[in-house]
């Protein structure tokens, strides 16, 4: 990995790097996209069917693109079943993580007559696309479902592109079932997010769509937002390590390429105070690379996105963490503690030698989809209020409103809108 001693140029520089690998930056193939989607809304079917062929080798029709109970039942007997075991334990834990984040309608009544509140309603029907390319992911099942099914979502539909054969790897369904997935279809792609948002004769259509993909789904995504709406638009996973020179260099190095692995786009950062950590991390970083299966992989995310960046003060590796506002950040220093409660911008926040990245993406139980791009700046990890309507409730009687609807008739006639006022006055005519 190359070491960079920071300054303000070669921050403004990453930064820059980083940002450029957010799917708004690649248009060229928005048009591929919209063309897409346009097929599926105009030709419904007929258009999945041909899609799924030509990308995914599958031959999906009316008959087979929706699983079945009996699929289901084969992927288990077809699970080792210790890896069933652990998908029910993760998933536990994922429920009772999100069970903390369940909000309630609430109501204020005062004697006068007046009533104000708030209604909280799950929405009726969301979509779940899950990724079945380079790699299956069960546990992205397992963190776009289950927060869904403890917000009250009746209708959960989930979609997955189906291997040359026409099936879906075993463990995707399994985890699809333990976390309570109401219909599963096989199809995939730009194709999948435009029958999610508009419907066709075999998908019906969803109110949401949540869950990450290639740039063909992530610009799809984006495309539907406001026909239907949406999580986010992910980019590439990211990985930031906070250390001084009492991290674990060995530690630090397999952290690093957790994320790596994910795709050549992968971002993977170590800010120290610690020159001499620095050194033995990037030792270490070679060694892992030459002895894991997706070595091409991560020396290419590596090669591209991958940095070790040298600050003189902790206070100053922190400003910086703060800048990338990285979806991960382990903070592996002698008070992890004491530095969390200097970061303002991050998706999770990992402390201390043992609280290692792949422990929040499959097992702890807070959600693994998290902003990326330096959108922790603004967003949130996928929660249970992705799933929930607000609706505000109001009620006065004429006693509530008497006292102050000469107010009220006086602001909407200060902003020009005499019929909003008149609303009110014609309720104390004499």
């Amino acid at each position: 990995m190359r070491t960079i001693r920071l300054d303000s140029e070669s921050k403004k520089n990453i930064l820059e790097s980083l940002l450029k690998r957010s799917p708004n930056q690649y248009e060229e193939y928005t048009n591929t996209v919209n063309n897409i989607i346009e097929e599926v809304k105009s030709r419904q079917d007929e258009a999945i069917f041909e899609y799924t062929k030509e990308f995914d080798k599958a031959d999906i029709n009316a008959g087979n693109i929706k699983v079945t109970e009996e699929e289901i039942e084969e992927a288990y007997s077809l699970l080792d079943p210790s890896i069933v075991e652990v998908i029910r334990k993760a998933a536990n834990n994922i429920d009772v993580y999100h069970r903390k984040q369940k909000q309630y309608s609430w109501f204020d009544s005062e004697p006068d007559g007046s009533l104000l509140g708030q209604k909280v309603t799950a929405i009726g029907a969301v979509g779940v696309y899950v990724p079945g390319g380079k790699a299956a992911y069960p546990s992205s099942v397992l963190m776009n479902v289950i927060p869904a099914k403890v917000a009250g979502v009746e209708r959960i539909a989930m979609v997955t592109p189906p291997g040359r054969n026409g099936k879906i790897y075993e463990g995707t369904l399994v985890a699809a079932k333990e976390a309570g997935v109401t219909e599963i279809y096989k199809v995939g792609g730009a194709q999948a997010i435009a029958a999610l948002s508009f419907g066709t004769e075999s998908i019906k259509k969803v109110d949401k769509i949540v869950g990450p993909g290639n740039i063909y789904v992530a610009l799809a995504k984006k495309a539907v937002y406001g026909h239907v709406s949406i999580d986010s638009i992910a980019g590439p996973s990211e990985i930031l390590v906070l250390a001084d020179e009492s991290a674990n260099p060995r530690f630090v190095a397999a952290d690093l390429l957790s994320q790596a692995e994910h795709d050549e786009l992968a971002s993977s950062i170590l800010i120290t105070t610690s020159k001499e950590l620095a050194e033995k991390v990037s030792e270490e970083v070679d060694k892992f690379v030459a002895q894991l299966s997706r070595k091409e992989i991560i020396q290419k995310s590596l090669d591209n996105y991958g940095y070790i960046l040298l600050t003189d003060t902790l206070e100053e590796a922190i400003e910086t963490a703060n800048e990338i506002a990285s979806e991960h950040l382990e903070i592996v220093t002698k008070d992890p503690f004491h530095v969390m409660t200097k970061i303002k911008n991050a998706g999770a926040i990992f402390l201390g030698e043992y609280s290692s990245e792949p422990l929040g993406d499959y097992f702890a139980g807070p959600n693994h989809v998290l902003p990326t791009n330096g959108t922790a700046k603004f967003f949130s990890p996928l929660s249970v209020d992705d799933f929930i309507k607000k609706s505000s409730i109001i009620a006065y009687s004429k006693e509530a409103l008497e006292p102050i609807y000469k107010d009220i008739v006086k602001f909407a006639n200060a902003e020009g809108l005499t019929a909003h006022a008149n609303s009110i006055s014609i309720r104390f005519e004499e």
